[in-house]
């Protein structure tokens, strides 16, 4: 009787891994036309050129980072879609303890996501307050705070730098309740020094820079 019960069971398991394999096909195919989707639209509202026109791309490649934008998010919307459909695949085939491991890899695919935003408006952050301590020292040569903003600049830029590592570890679940505690500290002294710096000139140079950027814009 059982022999009679083994062509059955084989053949449910290849329909099971035929289906599978179907779903993973499916995925690949979705997240590529996705993946086309996105970038023409992003390319079509010519995320790139604004970006190079506002000097944010110059700030990438300040830190050594050639980034392209619309190829960055049409690869996380490909490969975001694609584990989707990867997971829907394993449960086809009833591989429950692969398919709860894929589960928290999808659920913590936005956690990346955030992570990788905040380093980017990281790089925009610091090319800005660059901008403005580097307009304080230029306007104040003659003046006894120059050496003081050039100071403060590395200052608030080194801190920013800290504090973005630190709202990623925290994005990431990486000791939270520590990165926390540090991210308020290092917070406040970013406010202190900011404020001094618009105490010292920083406000119109800011509001310049905020202009151009405005006229950059199409």
């Amino acid at each position: 009787m059982n022999n009679f019960n083994i062509p059955i069971i084989d053949q449910n398991f290849l329909l099971r891994i035929l289906g599978g394999f179907l779903v993973l096909i499916a995925g690949w195919i979705v997240a590529k036309i996705l993946k086309k989707v996105i970038k023409k639209f992003l390319e079509k509202i010519r995320l790139n050129q604004i970006m190079k026109r506002l000097g944010w791309i110059e700030a990438f490649s300040r830190v050594g980072l050639n980034l392209d934008l619309v190829k960055f998010f049409g690869e996380i919307a490909q490969w975001l879609v694609f584990l989707v459909f990867l997971l829907f695949a394993v449960e086809f085939l009833g591989l429950s303890q692969f398919s709860q491991f894929l589960a928290k890899i999808v659920d913590y695919f936005p956690n990346i996501l955030v992570a990788s935003l905040i380093f980017l408006a990281t790089v925009f952050l610091v090319d800005f307050t660059y901008r403005i301590f580097f307009g304080i020292v230029k306007e104040e040569e003659e003046k006894t705070e120059v050496s003081y903003s050039k100071f403060l600049g590395v200052v608030v830029r080194r801190a920013i730098w800290v504090l973005a590592t630190l709202a990623i570890l925290y994005q990431l679940q990486i000791v939270p309740h520590l990165i926390l505690s540090l991210f308020v500290a290092i917070l406040g002294l970013i406010v202190l020094a900011v404020g001094i710096s618009f105490g010292l000139g920083g406000k119109e140079i800011a509001k310049k820079i905020l202009e151009e950027w405005k006229e950059k814009l199409p």
